[in-house]
């Protein structure tokens, strides 16, 4: 379903005519709530790029969400390190000195912005990371995978917000609510079990498929 077609089944079903900037807040409304909520593997990319000797950072991209893995590329060999996922606390915790120089074998998010590892490289290292993203929003793109292939997950969420805008009866409400419900259930289904049995490392989510 593309996002006018979309716009227009808001609209038909709540019986109320919306300005488009309203109609615009309730889909990106809704696409944060889905793609917080769902690790959609089609929803993912692969960066590789550059840690230095002595900086323990790495900049993350400004379309970041969420890290599924972190590795370093061996210099002479080409091999790949996974890094384990922990707090930042856990890497003060395990490597409370900074100028104890190693190979990296952990990571964490430091900021907004930025990646953290530990211990503090003690080389220059390629490293690679793979990351959930926040795709571009139907309101620009026209159409999206989520409106492609689970648009009903989107069209109940934004039935949600246009609900709540016009300041619908709790009742109506709550059965729009139960319906976004009900349809992120079996996005969870699809992005957190049936396409995510195979995983192997932590933060990805798996659900089991019922």
């Amino acid at each position: 379903m593309n996002y006018v077609d979309l716009c227009a089944s808001v609209v038909s079903t709540i019986g109320n005519l919306f300005d488009q900037p309203d109609l615009d807040r309730f889909a990106q409304q809704a696409e944060q709530k889905i793609y917080n909520a769902v690790q959609i593997p089609a929803l993912r990319k692969n960066m590789t790029s550059n840690i230095t000797a002595g900086n323990p950072y790495v900049t993350l991209p400004q379309d970041f969400l969420y890290a599924y893995s972190l590795a370093v590329l061996e210099p002479t060999t080409g091999e790949y390190v996974y890094l384990l996922n922990k707090d930042v606390n856990y890497l003060r915790e395990m490597y409370p000195v900074p100028l104890d120089l190693n190979r990296p074998r952990a990571y964490a998010q430091f900021d907004a912005d930025t990646l953290i590892v530990a211990p503090t490289p003690d080389f220059a290292y390629k490293v690679e990371l793979h990351f959930g993203f926040y795709p571009e929003s139907i309101v620009t793109a026209g159409d999206t995978w989520l409106s492609d292939n689970f648009d009903s997950t989107l069209l109940n969420g934004m039935l949600v917000e246009a609900a709540r805008f016009i300041k619908e009866e709790q009742d109506v409400v709550a059965l729009y609510d139960k319906m976004f419900i009900d349809s992120m259930s079996l996005l969870k289904q699809l992005g957190d079990g049936k396409l995510r049995q195979d995983t192997f490392r932590t933060p990805q989510v798996k659900d089991p498929v019922r």
